[in-house]
């Protein structure tokens, strides 16, 4: 007998495996990758070896977009748009069953942990949303508390032995997890930034302007950066605020129409998108000198697209002032 398990590395899907593993069953943990969350990390990785399992990555990035822009039961307090992300998980999965060779699926979700996604009227939207999966899905960490699944009916996996944990409160996961020998898992709750109040802010302007699309993917990740400004509809500006921003600019440089940096005195590194006006120019060098070591109060020398230009010290009056008009506020 083989499950697929939906994975993200953390605390609930780890033990989800690990009390499934533990009756004899196979066990291959789906890591979803989409803009927002998943991918090739050390942790997600020593956890699956620490749990004996096979790793497999599944973009799903695209249609993840999709859903993100029109989700049919709507978004939780901030970008997140959990139940149907959560369908669109289970019906990927239940696409790969057959190429491995899987019986059933799989979920760390626990009852009442999240007040959107997983109530139990939520749990259930889950797997109407996913046709010909509905009697397939297990979710071990509170399985006592729903409806028996075909899996347990038919005894490949035992309910006794699987768990009736629900609420917030990650207290049983954690000694469970004690008992069972694995550490190094990631701090219980976040991993999707469709949650932070912050990124949404800025996800929202993408929205706003038409350009939540996956066409323009480099965007999302930009946006998880340093400062963001908006000029005007299409046109922003990405601020490094330390060398790890720095060094992600680096990486999307050339996705954007303008990269800027010091030449001489050390300063953050910046990106814009979409073709700025002299005056927009203006304001992203007065803003590098502000934030450079030169703190704006002398003349300085910039590399734009590889090619010097000079300005002189900053008029702070103006720039404050322009900081307030186009700074999307985390």
């Amino acid at each position: 007998m083989k499950a697929l398990a939906l994975f993200s590395g953390g605390l609930d899907s780890a033990l989800a495996i690990k009390v499934i593993k533990d009756q004899g069953i196979e066990v291959i943990a789906l890591n979803f990758v989409s803009h927002f969350f998943g991918g090739k990390n050390e942790k997600a990785e020593n956890m699956a070896k620490q749990l004996g399992v096979q790793l497999e990555y599944v973009n799903f990035s695209s249609i993840h977009t999709d859903i993100l822009k029109n989700p049919v039961h709507g978004r939780g307090k901030n970008m997140n748009p959990c139940i149907d992300c959560h369908a669109l998980m289970f019906k990927t999965a239940g696409d790969l069953m057959e190429k491995f060779g899987a019986s059933f699926i799989i979920s760390g979700e626990v009852l009442g942990q999240r007040p959107m996604s997983q109530n139990y009227q939520a749990l259930e939207k889950v797997k109407a949303l996913s046709p010909g999966l509905e009697d397939l899905i297990v979710r071990p960490l509170s399985a006592k508390l729903l409806p028996e699944s075909k899996p347990e009916r038919l005894g490949w996996v035992d309910r006794s032995q699987l768990l009736d944990i629900q609420g917030r409160s990650r207290k049983v996961q954690m000694e469970l997890m004690e008992t069972y020998g694995l550490v190094d898992y990631p701090t219980p709750g976040g991993g999707c930034l469709l949650t932070d109040p912050g990124y949404s802010k800025r996800l929202k302007i993408l929205e706003q302007d038409g350009l939540l699309e996956d066409e323009n993917s480099n965007l999302f990740h930009l946006l998880k950066i340093g400062r963001f400004f908006r000029f005007e509809k299409g046109k922003y500006l990405i601020v490094g605020r330390e060398e790890q921003d720095n060094l992600k600019i680096d990486e999307y440089k050339n996705y954007g129409t303008m990269f800027i940096r010091g030449k001489e005195v050390p300063g953050p590194h910046m990106v814009a998108y979409g073709d700025l006006s002299d005056e927009e120019i203006d304001f992203a060098l007065n803003l590098f000198s502000r934030y450079s070591k030169a703190k704006g109060k002398e003349e300085i020398t910039f590399l734009i697209n590889g090619e010097n230009v000079t300005i002189p010290a900053v008029d702070f009056d103006k720039l404050n002032e322009q900081i307030k008009l186009y700074q999307i506020v985390m």
